[in-house]
């Protein structure tokens, strides 16, 4: 079956004439995809030249920058070179945790993001997660309050250096679809965005066909997993049971991307992970050209 999409931005409408030229591409093509959790998980450590060089192997010209502490010695370096190799770093991580971040105020790790943003010139969006145990004991009034404060600093910040904020689904309050729409619809003056990831969805998956199109005005990149309601997390794509589904409910709502790859298995090698995850989308999704 082919799929038809359109985009009103670059052809003003969508009609049924087959006269339309526009560039073709597809939903599952590499260009459509940012290879993720590549950084943090890897358990061959590759440098900076080694991970981009695994990039180039694979054909891929993007990616998002998923750090953990010990990759921030590291971390001008690989977007320097990236740069130089002209592949796009699409996103990069932050992980706040509220004990100790706060506006104004943040610990050296998250510091160092926008330090390291500034140094480079990367103009990108910021991924966005919380620690989610910090929210057991708030209330609900406070754990709102206290987001919109850290998400409204953070935002400004980013908007300063040309960069984006987006909320990452990461488990607790914070993950939680109706909490990100809560703390969007409270800051109607920033351009905020959702990211999506099926990996950190199970405890909503009851809900998922209704989340995700509250969600859909907000979707700037939604990552894939294998999924089974039973787990375990991640898995890869085509080995679930559910994964086929919930990605077709996105398509059926002409969400055309990007989507993430994922590289993350623990104790995996990412080069394998995501070769195996295009592999399964592909096979459950084959190759078809959408029309722009």
């Amino acid at each position: 079956m082919i799929l038809i999409a359109c985009s009103f931005m670059a052809i003003g409408g969508c009609g049924m004439s087959k006269q339309k030229t526009a560039k073709t591409s597809s939903l599952f093509d590499k260009t459509n995809l940012i290879p993720w959790s590549i950084v943090g998980f890897d358990v061959k450590e590759r440098t900076p030249k080694e991970r981009l060089e695994m990039l180039e192997r694979l054909g891929y010209d993007q990616y998002a920058y998923g750090n953990r502490p010990k990759n921030i010695p590291t971390m001008r370096q690989e977007w320097e070179l990236a740069k130089e190799k002209n592949i796009a770093i699409k996103a990069v991580w932050l992980y706040i945790n509220l004990n100790k971040d706060q506006p104004n105020t943040l610990k050296p790790e998250s510091e160092a993001v926008f330090k390291n943003l500034e140094a480079v010139g990367l103009k990108t969006q910021i991924w966005v997660g919380f620690e989610p145990t910090y929210f057991d004991t708030l209330s609900e009034e406070e754990s709102l309050r206290q987001t919109v404060a850290i998400v409204l600093y953070l935002s400004k910040r980013a908007k300063k250096l040309g960069c984006k904020i987006a909320l990452y689904n990461h488990g607790g309050w914070f993950g939680d679809p109706k909490n990100q729409l809560k703390i969007i619809q409270s800051l109607p003056k920033e351009n905020l965005g959702i990211i999506f990831n099926f990996h950190h969805a199970h405890d909503e998956l009851e809900h998922y066909s209704k989340n995700i199109k509250l969600l859909l005005p907000y979707l700037w990149c939604v990552n894939l997993n294998g999924m089974k309601k039973e787990g375990p997390k991640i898995i890869t794509i085509g080995k679930g049971n559910l994964e086929k589904d919930m990605i077709q409910q996105l398509l059926d709502l002409k969400y055309s991307g990007p989507f993430g790859i994922l590289g993350h298995v623990k104790g995996g090698d990412p080069e394998v992970i995501l070769q195996e995850n295009l592999e399964g989308l592909w096979q459950l999704f084959p190759i078809e050209k959408l029309i722009f």
